[in-house]
């Protein structure tokens, strides 16, 4: 399981990061596809690595008889981080006179910093350089899904299509990557003259936060996808599509982990019978066949039919 693996948390507290461990803690949460993902660190911001895309073939001969040596097919793969830099400023006035001083001012900044990076991170771990993502960061799991690992659900209704993601994360499959020795670290809080819309000067607390993070995904058969969930009659999330889309993965190869909008785990709790005696509706669905299920404000309600 995923959690056998380090963590952007345990990066961070390896690195002796304590203040920015506090605001990882709190903020990343809510993100699972950050909090729970493999992480690790290269010295860098990129490697290259060899990924076998084939295995050899053998076969049985006669006495006497030679075979025929076919050896694996092989590429070189280059993983890329990318420069994350995100910053925020605030009045110095209106800080300090907050309430309680600038300085809790200034701890909220810095958390919501923190929530904006992981929101835009998370984003781009499924959507990359194309739709919702950042054209200056890394390529998503959409760029990079084998089609032989999607089912489609065959909605109807154009930007309204949501994904389900199968994901299995380790050092051989899905992970992040975070460049220069996993460095991620916020600046201390600075004053300086900013300039506002109309170009006229005033003092901030600035403070700005630099990483390279970056996204592997070494094995094809690590990420799974089901498109074009709607809410068109019968075009949303079921067990059926779920168990279909596991069967597309090669045996031993089993996710980590289903991540879903809200409303696809709705559609698939809605779509279950309930069996209890007393008629309840049926709970909202933890796992489906074995696999944990992991809602996430990160994939999109609105997907356009042809992603």
């Amino acid at each position: 399981m995923a959690d056998e693996y380090p963590t952007l948390l345990d990066i961070a507290k390896a690195n002796g990061s304590d203040g920015l461990v506090g605001l990882i803690d709190e903020t990343v949460q809510a993100h699972p596809e950050v909090s729970m993902g493999y992480a690790r660190t290269i010295s860098g911001i990129s490697y290259k690595t060899l990924v076998r895309i084939a295995l050899p073939t053998v076969a049985f001969r006669n006495a006497n008889e030679g075979a025929e040596a076919k050896t694996g097919k092989y590429e070189n793969r280059r993983v890329e981080t990318f420069i994350f830099d995100p910053r925020w400023q605030c009045d110095k006035a209106i800080a300090d006179r907050h309430e309680d001083g600038p300085q809790a001012f200034i701890a909220l900044e810095a958390s919501a910093i923190m929530e904006a990076s992981w929101q835009h991170l998370a984003t781009q771990f499924y959507y990359g350089t194309g739709t919702f993502g950042d054209t200056k960061g890394f390529p998503g799991l959409v760029q990079v899904v084998n089609s032989g690992l999607v089912v489609d659900a065959e909605g109807t209704t154009g930007d309204t299509a949501s994904s389900v993601w199968a994901v299995k994360f380790g050092p051989k499959d899905v992970g992040w990557v975070w460049g220069a020795n996993g460095q991620l670290a916020l600046d201390e809080v600075r004053v300086e003259t900013v300039l506002d819309d109309n170009n006229k000067k005033y003092d901030a607390y600035v403070q700005a936060m630099l990483a390279y993070p970056g996204l592997q995904c070494l094995r094809v058969n690590s990420i799974g996808r089901i498109k074009r969930l709607t809410e068109d009659s019968g075009k949303g999330l079921t067990d059926a599509l779920l168990a279909k889309l596991l069967a597309k993965f090669p045996v031993g190869i089993v996710p980590d982990v289903f991540l879903m909008t809200k409303r696809s785990l709705e559609q698939l709790r809605t779509s279950r019978t309930a069996t209890n005696a007393t008629g309840a509706p049926a709970p909202t669905p933890a796992e489906a066949f074995g696999v944990p299920i992991q809602p996430t404000e990160s994939i999109k309600n609105t997907e356009a039919l042809t992603l």
